[in-house]
C-alpha cells in the first residue's frame, strides 16, 4: 500500500508541484525549447517546462489511506475528545499520578511516530479540578530522558516545574509532586519544560487543564480538542497536522452531536514549529471565550486564530441536521490531517 506521508519528503514537497512526476508532457505552444539550444541549455529549458507542467497538475492530494487502529496505539482519539480525569479526592485534595514514558504512537496510517508521553496517550491526560480546590500531582519519570511537568495558572515558584526551580529537571527513575491551589478558573494547559523545550513538546508531553468556576457553567456536550502537529523527519517542521494526534480522525467516523444541544468545545493550541494555528467551522458560528476565564464571550464567530500554547472555549449549537465539516484555517494544515466532521443528528 503506497503511503501517504513519506518520512524523507517535506510537507512543502509533499503537496507541491514536487508531488507531480512522472508523466508525458504535451508539447505547450510557447514552451518549447529553441530548435538552437542543445546539451544542458535544452535540458534546462525541458526541466522548466516539467516544473511549470507540475505545477498546474497539483498535488492530487485526497487525504490518508487507511485507518489507525486505536489498540495499537493504546488511546483512541474519539475517547479522548469527551475524556475528564477529575483524579480522586483524598481529604480534601484532589489528587493524580502521571507518568512519562517513551511510546511509539501511529500518527496516521503506517506513519510511526517515537514519542514522549504522559500516561501513554498524547494528549497527555485532560486534567479537571473545581476553582479554589488543592491539587497535588505525583509525577513519575519512566522515560529516558530528564522532564517535568509545568501547569499554567498561578502557583508557587516551587511548585513550576522549571529547571533549576522546585523539583526542576526529573531524572529517569525519579519523582516529583507539584502541589498548588486551582486557579484562576478557566482552560489551560501543561506541558514538559525541560530543554531543550520545542524538541520535549513536540514529542507530546502536554495535555490540557481544565479549572471549572465555582458555580459551574451550563449543562453541554463538552469535548477537548488539542490542536497538535508532528514532525516525522526530524526537520523541525511538521508533516502531520492533527486534532487529538491521529490526522483525519474525524473524518470517516464524525463527531456526533444532537440538534440544538449546547456543545462546549476546550480549544488547545499545543503546535510547534508553526507559529499559529485556527480552528474554522462550517455553517454555524460560535461564542468565543479566550482562556475560559470570563464567564462572557468575546466574540461570535465561525473562526478562531490561537498562538502557541494559547487555548479557549467555543460554545455553539447546530440548528439544523447533517454533516458539518470543522477544520484549520491553515490549507496546508487541513490537507495534512487537521480536518473533521460533526454528525448533527435529532
Amino acid at each position: 500500500m503506497r503511503k501517504l506521508w513519506d518520512s524523507k519528503v517535506s510537507r512543502r514537497r509533499l503537496i507541491g508541484g514536487a508531488a507531480a512526476t512522472g508523466a508525458a508532457l504535451p508539447v505547450l505552444h510557447g514552451l518549447v525549447p529553441h530548435e538552437g539550444l542543445h546539451g544542458q541549455e535544452a535540458e534546462a529549458a525541458a526541466e522548466h517546462i516539467a516544473e511549470r507542467h507540475a505545477a498546474h497538475r497539483g498535488s492530487g492530494h485526497l487525504g490518508a489511506i487507511g485507518r489507525v487502529d486505536p489498540r495499537a496505539n493504546g488511546f483512541d482519539p474519539h475517547e479522548i475528545l469527551r475524556d475528564f480525569d477529575e483524579g480522586i479526592l483524598l481529604g480534601g485534595v484532589r489528587e493524580w499520578e502521571i507518568v512519562a514514558e517513551d511510546w511509539e504512537i501511529e500518527v496516521a496510517p503506517g506513519v510511526k511516530y517515537a514519542a514522549w508521553t504522559y500516561n501513554r496517550r498524547v494528549p497527555g491526560p485532560t486534567l479537571r479540578a473545581r476553582e479554589g480546590e488543592r491539587l497535588r500531582i505525583r509525577f513519575i519519570n519512566g522515560g529516558t530522558h530528564p522532564h517535568t511537568m509545568h501547569f499554567h495558572g498561578i502557583h508557587r515558584a516551587a511548585s513550576d516545574g522549571v529547571p533549576g526551580i522546585g523539583p526542576g529537571n526529573v531524572g529517569p527513575g525519579q519523582s516529583a509532586v507539584y502541589e498548588f491551589d486551582a486557579t484562576p478558573f478557566g482552560l489551560h494547559l501543561y506541558h514538559c519544560h525541560s530543554t531543550p523545550l520545542a524538541e520535549h513538546i513536540a514529542k507530546g508531553l502536554y495535555g490540557a487543564f481544565v479549572i471549572d468556576p465555582k458555580g459551574g457553567r451550563p449543562p453541554a456536550d463538552e469535548m477537548v480538542m488539542v490542536m497538535n502537529g508532528f514532525d516525522t523527519n526530524f526537520d523541525r517542521s511538521n508533516e502531520v497536522y492533527a486534532v487529538n494526534t491521529v490526522a483525519f480522525a474525524y473524518m470517516e467516523e464524525p463527531i456526533r452531536v444532537k440538534r440544538e444541544e449546547l456543545v462546549r468545545i476546550y480549544l488547545v493550541n499545543a503546535l510547534e514549529f508553526d507559529p499559529v494555528n485556527s480552528f474554522h467551522v462550517h455553517a454555524n458560528f460560535f461564542d468565543y471565550y479566550p482562556t475560559g476565564t470570563r464567564l462572557e464571550p468575546r466574540d461570535f464567530t465561525d473562526t478562531v486564530v490561537q498562538g502557541q500554547g494559547e487555548r479557549g472555549i467555543l460554545e455553539l449549537r447546530f440548528p439544523y441536521t447533517g454533516r458539518y465539516m470543522f477544520h484549520a484555517h491553515v490549507s496546508e494544515f487541513a490537507e495534512l490531517g487537521w480536518m473533521g466532521f460533526f454528525e448533527v443528528v435529532n
